[in-house]
């Protein structure tokens, strides 16, 4: 099934500020609330469809990747989007409504949806990549160091995993209401329990391992796919690879940035391939078969006689892949004849009887344009 556009479904430009979004998803969740639409399937399928727009377009990096690769770009991310359930959205972007609608909840719903659920930060590597890579993608196991959960607690933070109570002040909910009368009458507001700080339980004996935290330092190798035709500084995400949260919550991602090790031959532009080829006189003139490199191994090129310094030779789908799947880039073959710059006597005098040759003289017709010119042919053909 196509995805929508996710400007479309929140109804902002493609140049919306991040505050534009915020508010335009606003609006939706708070049209689609499962608690304004009981037993609607239609508005549930609104509410997590605008939930995973907000997902994307309110991370400055995933919107990047998004607005220039499309949905294709998100697929590719290491670990790709993954549909959320009702439980992640109240989770992550319950703050969002502000404290006035008591929690994402705020319409009725049920009382866990105001507890207040711990998120941990995102992590950020670097991984190197050479053009052989690149081209066919790789998969690279990572030696991670951050916060995992402590295995003596179960990451709840409470000795031996149970030693906990239901916070007595909100119940439970996270969350403690207060009606204030008003000349308009009474108004009910909401806001975090001060008591167990939103999430609703209590450490009657903490885990003397993690202190109450539910998180250690350690290390994971995590294993990451990188699809063929990544390029410097894309930043891959993998949802939950993160920092691990605090007493059981939602872990923050791996962001993964991409660098391109320098190739020994070949040049990179976009999705082609450049490599420069050297002949001497004689080869130029003669013509020849040469060698050039490529990403799988070496191809054999032929020189035809009369071949001029500046010439491009195009090697079709020796490039790299398109990130987005759609062909693959060529390896062009820049020619350059070398002239030498010390002659020995003999040389000079075979060059002098030549001199004067009308074969030597130049006589450019329209084969022999410019290196700009038949570069800008090429790119338009």
């Amino acid at each position: 099934m196509t995805k929508r556009d996710y400007y479309e479904i929140l109804g902002v430009s493609r140049n919306a500020s991040p505050e534009e979004i915020k508010k335009a998803y606003r609006k939706m969740a708070i049209k689609y609330h499962p608690d304004k639409n009981p037993n609607n399937k239609e508005s549930e399928d609104k509410f997590k469809e605008a939930a995973e727009a907000y997902e994307v377009l309110g991370d400055a990096d995933k919107r990047a990747r998004y607005d220039r690769f499309g949905h294709d770009g998100l697929k590719n991310s290491g670990s790709g989007f993954q549909e959320m359930n009702m439980e992640d959205i109240f989770s992550q972007f319950g703050d969002i409504f502000g404290s006035a609608f008591g929690g994402f909840g705020g319409f009725g719903g049920s009382t866990s949806r105001g507890r207040k659920v711990n998120r941990g930060s995102n992590l950020r590597v670097k991984v190197k990549l050479t053009l052989e890579e690149i081209a066919t993608g790789v998969e690279k196991k990572l030696k991670v160091n951050k916060y995992i959960n402590c295995s003596s607690c179960n990451g709840t933070g409470a000795k031996g995993g149970a030693s906990y109570q239901t916070c007595t002040t909100c119940h439970g909910t996270g969350q403690v209401t207060r009606i204030t009368n008003t000349f308009l009458g009474q108004m009910q507001t909401s806001s975090t329990c001060p008591t167990c700080g939103g999430e609703g339980q209590i450490i009657t004996d903490k885990c003397p391992v993690c202190y109450g935290n539910g998180i250690v330092k350690g290390e994971e190798i995590i294993s990451i796919n990188i699809p063929a035709g990544v390029s410097e500084g894309i930043q891959l995400s993998v949802s939950g690879k993160g920092n691990a949260a605090a007493r059981g919550g939602i872990p923050g991602d791996l962001i993964i940035q991409i660098e391109e090790e320098k190739h020994p031959s070949l040049q990179r532009d976009g999705d082609n391939l450049i490599y420069e080829h050297y002949l001497s006189i004689p080869e130029a003139a003669l013509g020849t078969t040469i060698e050039v490199p490529t990403l799988e191994g070496r191809a054999k090129v032929k020189i035809e006689p009369g071949t001029q310094s500046g010439k491009i030779l195009r090697l079709k789908n020796k490039g790299i892949p398109s990130l987005n799947g759609y062909g693959r880039g060529d390896l062009l073959v820049s020619i350059i004849v070398w002239i030498p710059r010390d002659l020995s006597k003999g040389e000079k005098e075979i060059l002098e009887s030549l001199r004067g040759s009308e074969n030597f003289k130049p006589n450019p017709n329209i084969k022999d344009r410019g290196f700009f010119e038949r570069m800008r042919e090429y790119f338009h053909s």
